[in-house]
């Protein structure tokens, strides 16, 4: 059955479906304008802790959640595609009462907030900022002859991250995050990715990677930014964020040389700085 979203006495945002989503608002007070960030497949709210300082500074009220199965939200099993991932947003600005909101998302967080604005349209969104995102396509078809291998998508899921995900982390997190990232915060990153259910990493894997945005992006109608590594060995730029900014009528690329797919760590306080002059219109 569902329900109407609310607040349960821990502060969570209830789903209409039932699921406890933990989630942070930094204030400023309602009358503040909204930065709601998401975060990518694996990670939680926490890896936003930087730019969101820098909302608070700039007088902004920041808030992120933690998607179902991470973070310290509840893990219910179910529920890793997109239209369920966009209702459990919509919840969670409804329950906060946020309007106008600038929505930022990293990775996998582009399908979400996609989805949402095509499912619940733009009432209390106001501009959107696409941090290194997955969309379009991610995965090779017959008209998508450029994306990944299917084959190559299941190996990973199979062989490394459902067999050894913390060694795949430990082999892998320093590309993630670039060069210059400190040792102790990339253990910091790695720590947040080992935290989501196996079941929740497995089936929205398989939901970010095969989902096709390609005809939902034109339709999106309000101001969007694409901000992307050209390092990004995550989500190559060509495949990616050039097709999306190319898709979405009027969106702006902005495009980070030398950078990896982990902008929130490798240039935080860079990206930050773009997102509040995104966000300030």
């Amino acid at each position: 059955m569902q329900r109407a979203p609310a607040l349960d006495a821990a502060g969570h945002v209830v789903t209409r479906d039932g699921v406890a989503l933990f989630h942070r608002d930094w204030g400023g007070g309602r009358d503040a304008a909204p930065v709601v960030f998401l975060a990518s497949w694996s990670l939680a709210s926490d890896s936003w802790a930087h730019q969101m300082m820098a909302c608070r500074a700039a007088g902004l009220r920041p808030v992120a959640y933690d998607r179902r199965g991470h973070g310290r939200s509840a893990d219910p099993g179910r529920g890793y595609d997109f239209d369920t991932l966009a209702d459990d947003l919509a919840d969670v600005l409804e329950a906060l009462g946020i309007r106008s909101a600038t929505l930022v998302t990293f990775s996998a967080g582009a399908g979400e907030a996609v989805r949402y604005l095509t499912r619940h349209g733009a009432a209390r969104v106001s501009r959107l900022a696409l941090v290194a995102p997955t969309t379009p396509l991610m995965a090779r078809t017959g008209d998508n002859p450029d994306g990944i291998d299917t084959a190559v998508l299941d190996a990973f899921a199979r062989d490394e991250m459902l067999r050894d995900w913390p060694r795949w982390l430990e082999d892998n997190g320093r590309a993630f995050a670039g060069p210059d990232v400190s040792e102790p915060m990339l253990a910091w990153v790695k720590g947040m990715a080992l935290r989501p259910s196996l079941l929740a990493l497995a089936e929205f894997h398989r939901t970010l990677t095969r989902t096709d945005f390609r005809g939902e992006l034109p339709r999106l109608g309000l101001p969007v930014l694409v901000v992307q590594g050209d390092r990004d060995a995550t989500c190559p730029l060509d495949l990616t964020g050039r097709r999306t900014a190319a898709l979405v009528p009027g969106a702006r690329l902005l495009v980070y040389e030398g950078a990896p797919h982990g902008l929130f760590v490798s240039h935080a306080e860079r990206l930050g700085a773009d997102l509040l002059a995104f966000a300030a219109g």
